[in-house]
């Protein structure tokens, strides 16, 4: 029998390239023709040697090659088996035998038995099983749409918001509220989208209703108490636009009983006290702690509060503290006729007609035209 390039260098069909190659270089030199005198035999084994390495030394042949030995393995182990299978009483070797007569125990069908026949039809009829998955099928298709439209809701109200955050930080009011809309549209419940939304209905579209409406519905989702206190605090001021004060005050109550550094709750509820309720004394205590929380968070001072406090002081008759909280308001706005017309009250009040008078008409030179009645009843 013949070798195979394996057996011919004398390696494993496992072996490494350079197990391969040390032995062609090994055979090489046991069998070159010149140091045996050019024996055919030799010279034989020697090309014999080259051409195994000539196969194994390329990655590529050798693939080729295992497989090829593989497939004749595989042929050699079927006609192995065949040949144990074979018939004892087969003596004939190297023919195959014919096939065996087929057995039968009956004579042929006759002429009228080999007919064809109709096979009649039958309706497919569904099971409790086959509707059962026919229900789960659609049901699977149904939730895969709500899903995708779910998350596609999703993302649409997401870059809407943004874009409406934006547009509201840089001041573009209108489009902010045109992202907001959108954002609702897709996600009716968002709570920072309805805080926002609100915000806008109130001071853009001055629609207090429909803010009010914003707000409560952000109110049902779970949000922190600061949060929460300053939605109370926009909802107290829709029910003040709405002329229901005594509603806004609780708002207000309870924004300060959630978080008690929200300055803007303090000075809206002062106020309401002041012109809506005619309860100066409580008036006058939120707003002195609304400016005091300003200041010491170093934000800016909201003078109109400052005059409203000196409204407040006025009506308690502390007309000195009065009179410097109006100064203070008209040092950071000297052309405000509001304050002028006030400290002309203030004047009437302390019996000094003149300067009283003089007031009216600086508030009436400033566009103040409440103050035109009691300026021409100085003439």
């Amino acid at each position: 029998m013949s070798q195979n390039h394996y057996q011919v260098l004398g390696v494993a069909p496992t072996a490494a390239a350079a197990d391969i190659k040390r032995a062609y270089r090994r055979l090489v030199v046991r069998y070159h023709p010149d140091k045996h005198g050019g024996d055919i035999r030799y010279e034989e084994e020697f090309k014999a040697v080259a051409l195994a390495y000539r196969i194994l030394g390329d990655a590529g042949r050798r693939a080729t090659y295992d497989f090829q030995l593989q497939q004749a393995a595989r042929r050699a182990d079927e006609a192995r088996r065949q040949q144990q299978h074979r018939p004892v009483n087969q003596h004939v070797y190297g023919v195959p035998m014919p096939p065996p007569a087929p057995l039968r125990t009956r004579p042929p069908a006759g002429s009228r038995e080999r007919h064809y026949q109709r096979i009649p039809q039958q309706r497919a009829r569904f099971n409790a099983r086959d509707w059962g998955l026919t229900l789960l099928f659609i049901l699977g298709i149904v939730l895969f749409g709500l899903a995708v439209k779910a998350t596609m809701d999703r993302v649409s109200a997401n870059r809407n918001y943004d874009d409406g955050l934006r547009a509201y930080a840089s001041g573009n009011f209108p489009a902010a509220y045109a992202f907001l809309e959108e954002t609702l549209h897709f996600r009716p419940t968002d709570a920072p989208a309805l805080r926002r939304h609100g915000e806008l209905e109130r001071l853009l579209q001055r629609d207090a209703q429909a803010a009010r409406a914003d707000f409560r519905a952000a109110l049902r989702q779970p949000q922190p108490r600061r949060i929460t206190a300053n939605v109370l605090y926009h909802l107290g001021r829709c029910e003040t636009d709405l002329g229901r004060p005594d509603v806004a005050d609780q708002h207000y109550s309870h924004a300060l009983r959630l978080d008690t550094a929200l300055s803007a709750a303090y000075l809206a509820r002062g106020k309401g006290r002041l012109l809506d309720l005619n309860n100066p004394a409580l008036a006058l205590a939120d707003l002195t702690t609304g400016l005091a929380q300003r200041r010491r968070a170093a934000a800016p001072t909201p003078w109109r509060y400052v005059q409203v406090r000196g409204l407040a002081l006025t009506a308690l008759g502390r007309y000195a503290e009065a009179r410097t909280d109006y100064f203070n308001t008209l040092q950071a706005n000297p052309k405000d006729g509001q304050t002028h017309f006030l400290l002309g009250r203030l004047a009437a009040r302390t019996g000094d007609s003149t300067a009283a008078c003089e007031f009216y008409r600086r508030a009436v030179g400033l566009g103040y035209e409440y103050a035109r009645p009691a300026a021409e009843g100085c003439r």
